[in-house]
């Protein structure tokens, strides 16, 4: 792991929003397909022991991805995140929210907003995540999305390294 590349994860619950930098130590258009391509997101967007199952994807405005993620007792926790806006290799927004496995959204849900931007080799992902809600951003933060979160992201840095050696 490079211990080098920024991370900071800042709650403002006056503002409902989530701010979350990182830097990865490999090319932008390679982190842009990390996040943007189901076959490369189920490999890395569940917090271990867990896994992510993409039922449907369609990165599109207005298309969306359903997708769960299953504990290793076969536990699914499903969720919508419906693309608003796309500017390809530098931002993309969606609305994300919980939902059943018959694709019925338990609102309210928060709103993500992408930037990517790349230096000197290292691609810097940006990401704003505002909630509806404070309750929602509190029960977030309760059930440990900052952990998991990170733990997700670590899982990217590995599969990251792993591509750039294979090429």
């Amino acid at each position: 792991m490079k211990n080098d590349l920024l991370f900071d994860f800042t709650v403002d619950k006056a503002t409902k929003t989530v701010f979350i930098n990182r830097e990865f130590a490999a090319e932008l258009s390679l982190v842009w397909d990390a996040f943007t391509k189901a076959e490369m997101l189920d490999q890395w967007v569940a917090p271990k022991p867990w896994t992510s199952k993409t039922k449907h994807m369609n990165f599109e405005v207005g298309g969306r991805r359903f997708y769960a993620m299953v504990s290793p007792e076969g536990l699914e926790r499903w969720a919508i995140q419906e693309y608003t806006s796309i500017t390809p290799k530098t931002n993309f927004k969606m609305h994300n929210a919980f939902a059943d496995k018959d694709e019925n959204p338990e609102l309210p849900g928060s709103d993500w907003n992408y930037n990517f931007t790349e230096e000197n080799g290292k691609t810097k992902v940006s990401i704003t995540i505002y909630n509806e809600s404070l309750a929602r951003l509190e029960k977030m933060i309760e059930m440990g999305f900052k952990e998991g979160f990170t733990m997700s992201i670590d899982n990217l840095e590995q599969l990251l390294e792993t591509l750039l050696q294979r090429q």
